[in-house]
């Protein structure tokens, strides 16, 4: 079994910073791409950024210049630096990767969210 484990999430003011990090865990043999997204109230999930396993990144119109994704792939962890954040960026932000475990095969998976709020 795999799982995702999000940490970092919290209230910040705007123009503030927070970083986010995920780990995964399990038997990982590797993994593909690592994403985060997130879900504000009333909207649909969205994705923030991507990062494949050779470190080619992905953002957001939203978030470009703001947000860095990384990752350290001995560790199955990726993280996303959130920098001038926006209370548009208020949202619960989920973990997502693309996993080849044992005996589970390819599969995706996500975290259980953590919630940011920024206050204006």
């Amino acid at each position: 079994q795999v799982r995702l484990v999000e940490s970092g999430g919290g209230l910040v003011q705007a123009g503030g910073s927070l970083r986010l990090s995920c780990a995964a865990s399990g038997s990982i043999v590797s993994i593909n791409a690592m994403r985060w997204h997130r879900q504000a109230p009333g909207k649909q999930r969205e994705l923030v950024a991507r990062i494949s396993s050779g470190g080619a990144t992905y953002y957001a119109d939203s978030v470009k210049g703001r947000f860095t994704i990384s990752r350290e792939n001995a560790k199955n962890t990726v993280d996303l630096q959130m920098n001038s954040l926006k209370p548009e960026d208020t949202a619960v932000y989920y973990c997502n990767a693309d996993v080849f475990s044992v005996p589970g095969g390819n599969k995706g998976y996500w975290g259980q969210g953590t919630q940011v709020t920024v206050s204006s």
